[in-house]
């Protein structure tokens, strides 16, 4: 059996992969609308419907789902709709430490293992020119929070917990709950 990623996050691809498990990537159809709930029963509720959706076409599949989100305060930054969005995340994430939750589904036949990790982020006080630059690259426009902390730009002083969370898969929890359904 193949192991299924309910994602189509080039980022999580490449962090499974660190693994060494082989498995294939399929996007979920799951509609991720806002559902006013907090930031770590947001990303476990993201990731297990994301997973479900896929095992629902691979039912013989073990399927693994993720999400991730920027919290500040009580706020839920997801991907931002466009450039001017994504300055306003990141001004607001601008010399503030924020957290990164990211949820992980593991679905196989009988069970469903989830659990999430939060890591604290502290940004740079970021400059107008900087965030301008960023923006205008494109690359935080497909990301929570508008940034991905492996983007290259001078943006995070401080991570306190996975960082391979904040990219969009904690590696090493992630190995071990597969390990623990001897996926891995």
């Amino acid at each position: 059996m193949q192991l299924v990623l309910a994602s189509n996050s080039p980022r999580r691809r490449e962090l499974l992969a660190q693994t060494g498990i082989n498995f294939i990537a399929v996007p979920s159809l799951f509609d991720e609308g806002t559902r006013g709930l907090s930031a770590c029963d947001t990303v476990l509720l993201f990731a297990r419907e994301k997973a479900r959706e896929v095992r629902s076409r691979y039912p013989d599949c073990p399927v693994l789902g993720a999400d991730t989100v920027v919290c500040v305060g009580d706020r839920i930054l997801g991907k931002p709709k466009d450039g001017a969005e994504a300055a306003e995340m990141l001004h607001l994430l601008s010399g503030r430490t924020h957290s990164v939750f990211t949820g992980v589904c593991l679905i196989t036949d009988g069970a469903e293992d989830e659990f999430f990790t939060e890591t604290k982020v502290t940004f740079f006080p970021l400059g107008e020119e900087l965030i301008l630059r960023y923006v205008k690259s494109g690359l935080p426009l497909d990301k929570a929070g508008a940034y991905g902390i492996q983007d290259g730009y001078p943006l995070v002083e401080k991570c306190e917990g996975s960082y391979t969370g904040v990219v969009g898969l904690p590696v090493e929890e992630t190995a071990a709950l597969l390990k623990r359904r001897r996926l891995l």
